[in-house]
């Protein structure tokens, strides 16, 4: 019987050769309900086995030589520089790599996963990006640990949770627009009180504010678009999606 191969988003973004990328959607792997189907993370209470067969089948339809570095993700604003293989759990947000074949990925269902690569490809790297860590500047980490000019920087949007869907409180618009007035655009007021919140304007704006002009990707929804997506608001219980990046 033939094995079906993991769904993918191939990013359409003008990456310089040599820089290799892709998000995973829910399809097309072995777990069962709620983690159904292609869910590539271990934390979330999916049987091992399961979680152990697709990565394994993300490695095939993706070529790759090495295990990804999985990263503990805390919602915070650390990066690492990934050199040579991790000896133990590497607690941070964000992932950056000059290494061929060092493959950086962060796991999200519905928090922005942020691609960046430098413009000659000589480093790319990849940011957990949901509201605490937007806020918290794991953008700007990130692009530090990059350690390219900003100007010559490349990033990509991934899947995330849309403005439609994605309510906050008071206290999120307040950590965004204390930091910059202008973030208050990326802020809608609904019936209830509360904010409708743009991830997707909050990370354009701070990359814009860094110097990162070439910026792509988005806009999709991962609470709307249950056939491709988990999200986390919607379900709760879920799986994990896998943005990656590495050169090969």
């Amino acid at each position: 019987m033939s094995v079906r191969s993991p769904d993918l988003i191939e990013p359409d973004w003008p990456a310089p050769p040599g820089v290799r990328a892709a998000f995973t959607l829910r399809t097309g792997g072995v777990s069962a309900p709620p983690y159904d189907s292609f869910n590539c993370a271990a934390h979330v209470g999916d049987a091992p086995h399961a979680v152990a067969e697709n990565r394994a089948r993300l490695r095939t339809v993706l070529e790759l030589t090495d295990e990804p570095v999985w990263l503990e993700q805390v919602h915070g604003a650390r990066a690492v520089v990934l050199a040579g293989a991790p000896v133990a759990p590497v607690v941070a947000d964000a992932a950056i790599t000059r290494e061929r074949g060092r493959v950086c990925v962060v796991q999200v269902a519905d928090c922005l996963p942020v691609l960046l690569a430098a413009g000659d490809g000589a480093a790319v790297g990849v940011a957990h990006a949901g509201w605490r860590g937007l806020a918290g500047g794991v953008l700007e980490a990130a692009l530090g640990a990059l350690g390219t000019p900003a100007a010559q920087v490349l990033a990509w949007l991934g899947p995330a949770i849309g403005p439609e869907h994605f309510e906050v409180g008071e206290e999120v618009r307040t950590a965004f627009v204390r930091a910059d007035p202008a973030a208050a655009a990326a802020f809608s007021a609904n019936a209830r009180g509360r904010w409708q919140c743009d991830l997707y304007a909050l990370a354009r704006q701070r990359l814009r504010a860094l110097g990162v002009h070439s910026i792509h990707g988005g806009p999709w929804c991962t609470y709307a678009q249950r056939d491709r997506f988990f999200s986390y608001r919607r379900d709760g219980r879920c799986g994990r999606m896998a943005a990656l990046i590495w050169r090969a």
